[in-house]
């Protein structure tokens, strides 16, 4: 314990206080949307699919390749998600009412079998 100015303040509590309070979802920021933007504008075919927030996890973005390859960021929302496709002219379901297209299976498939392991170089 740490005392400061007649108060006492643990080191959990510091280090929380740095990262977050805990329970608490992180956000999505405007690098991560830059992230998926220029991905999508990289590659052919590109689908998202929205995964919907959990206790942990902010609601997410999954951009899936014509040839499998994804990526994942957090957005603010569902209607952040719908709203990106939207602009960007890609197709965006929801993961719950369509599930994930094989091919993005096939493809971790591939890479893990080869030892590929990792985040994919861009």
């Amino acid at each position: 314990m740490i005392t400061t100015t007649g108060s006492t303040v643990g080191l959990r509590d510091r280090l929380a206080g740095r990262r977050g309070r805990p329970g608490t979802t992180r956000g999505a920021s405007s690098q991560e949307l830059d992230h998926l933007q220029h991905w999508a504008g990289t590659r052919r075919g590109v689908e998202g699919f929205v995964e919907p927030e959990t206790r942990t996890t902010a609601t997410t973005l999954v951009l899936v390749a014509a040839d499998g390859e994804w990526t994942r960021r957090r957005v603010e929302s569902p209607k952040a998600a719908f709203g990106f496709g939207k602009r960007t002219a890609i197709p965006v379901y929801d993961v719950k009412a369509v599930g994930y297209p094989p091919r993005m299976r096939e493809w971790t498939a591939k890479r893990k079998a080869a030892g590929e392991t990792g985040v994919p170089e861009a």
